[in-house]
C-alpha cells in the first residue's frame, strides 16, 4: 500500500493533466494563427467567449441585439420562445464563426498585408476588444449556464478502478476527460493538416513571407480565412469545454493570459507543442502548489506559470517544440 502523501500527489498530478488539457485547447488557436500569420492573436480568448456565448444564445432561442432593441423601440423582445439541442446549435454556432473568420478578413486583414506584425498584433487587440463589447451588446453580460449534453461530475469508473487498484479513489471529473479525448483528436487533426495537406503547406509559407508566398500562386486571402476560421472551431470546442465548466462569463476571455505560459513553453509554431506545454504548466502548477504552498502562503498557482515561462524565455526561447530562427546578414 502507498504512502498517502504519494497517493495524493498522484491525485494531484492526474487533476493538473487534465488542467493542462484545457489550457492546451485555447493554446491551440493561438498556434495556428501565429503559423499563418506570424503574430500573436490577442483575440483568441475573445473568440473562445463569443463562441461560448453565440452558443448560449442559440440554444436558448435569445433575441441578438434584444436589451439595444428594447432600449431603442421601448419593447419588451427577450426571446423566441424555442429551445434547439445542443448539436444544432453548435453547428450554428461554428457556421457564425467561419462567418466572422470571412468578416475578419475582408474588413480588417486584407488591408493590413505585408505590414510589420507588431502592426498585425495591434489590430487582434483592437479587434479583442470590439468582439468582446458586441458580444455583450447582441447576448447580454449576465453570466450564462451552458449544458450541451457533456458529463460532470466525478468519475465513478476513475474512482472504482483506482480505489479497487490503489485503496484510494482518484477525483477525476467527467469533463475533464471528454476535454482530454477532444484535445487529442483536434491535435492530431491539425498536425494531419498542417504536415500533409496543401493547404497547411501553404499555411506556412505564409507565415514566412507574404510577398513571396502571393509570387508563387498562394491566396493569401483564403489560407486567413481557412486558418481563422479553424481557429474560431478550435475557440468554440475551448468555449464548450471552459464555458460548461465555469459558467459563460466575461472573465472566460482571460483564459487567453493562461495559455501564454503554455506557448512559450511548448512553442508557438508547434500544435503537439501545444498539449506538452498545457500539460507541463498543468501538472506543474498543482503540484508545486501541493508540495511548495503551504510552505509559503499557497496561492501560487496566479503565478507559477508566469516564472516558469519566465525561464524558458531566458534559457530556451523558441520553447520545447518551436523552431528555431537563424538570421544571416
Amino acid at each position: 500500500m502507498l504512502p498517502d502523501q504519494v497517493l495524493y500527489a498522484l491525485e494531484v498530478t492526474l487533476n493538473g493533466l487534465m488542467a493542462g488539457v484545457m489550457y492546451a485547447l485555447v493554446a491551440l488557436g493561438f498556434v495556428l494563427i501565429f503559423k499563418a500569420s506570424g503574430i500573436f492573436n490577442y483575440a483568441q480568448g475573445v473568440l473562445a467567449l463569443f463562441a461560448a456565448l453565440t452558443l448560449v444564445g442559440f440554444q436558448n432561442g435569445q433575441i441578438p441585439f434584444a436589451h439595444l432593441i428594447n432600449a431603442t423601440f421601448g419593447t419588451h423582445l427577450h426571446s423566441f420562445g424555442w429551445t434547439l439541442p445542443g448539436i444544432v446549435a453548435i453547428a450554428l454556432t461554428a457556421g457564425v464563426m467561419v462567418g466572422l473568420a470571412w468578416l475578419i478578413e475582408r474588413l480588417v486583414l486584407k488591408h493590413l498585408v505585408n505590414q510589420p506584425p507588431i502592426i498585425l498584433f495591434m489590430a487582434t487587440i483592437g479587434l479583442a476588444y470590439f468582439l468582446e463589447g458586441l458580444g455583450d451588446v447582441m447576448w447580454g453580460a449576465d453570466i450564462k449556464t451552458l449544458d450541451v449534453g457533456l458529463p460532470q461530475g466525478i468519475s465513478e469508473t476513475v474512482e472504482s478502478a483506482t480505489d479497487a487498484l490503489l485503496g484510494y479513489g482518484f477525483f477525476i471529473d467527467n469533463l475533464d476527460i471528454v476535454a482530454t479525448v477532444v484535445a487529442v483528436i483536434l491535435v492530431a487533426s491539425l498536425t494531419i493538416f498542417s504536415q500533409y495537406s496543401k493547404q497547411g503547406r501553404a499555411l506556412r509559407a505564409v507565415a514566412d513571407d507574404h510577398q513571396a508566398a502571393l509570387s508563387v500562386g498562394i491566396s493569401l486571402r483564403f489560407i486567413w480565412v481557412l486558418v481563422w476560421s479553424i481557429a474560431g472551431f478550435v475557440a468554440l470546442v475551448a468555449g464548450i469545454m471552459w464555458g460548461t465548466k465555469s459558467g459563460v462569463q466575461f472573465s472566460l476571455s482571460l483564459i487567453a493570459l493562461k495559455a501564454l505560459p503554455v506557448l512559450m513553453l511548448g512553442g508557438f509554431t508547434s500544435i503537439p507543442g501545444a498539449i506538452v506545454g498545457g500539460l507541463i504548466i498543468g501538472v506543474g502548477e498543482k503540484l508545486f502548489e501541493f508540495t511548495v504552498g503551504p510552505m509559503i502562503g499557497g496561492a501560487t498557482e496566479n503565478w507559477f506559470a508566469y516564472v516558469l515561462a519566465l525561464l524558458f524565455l531566458v534559457f530556451r526561447p523558441q520553447g520545447l517544440f518551436g523552431e528555431k530562427i537563424i538570421e544571416r546578414v
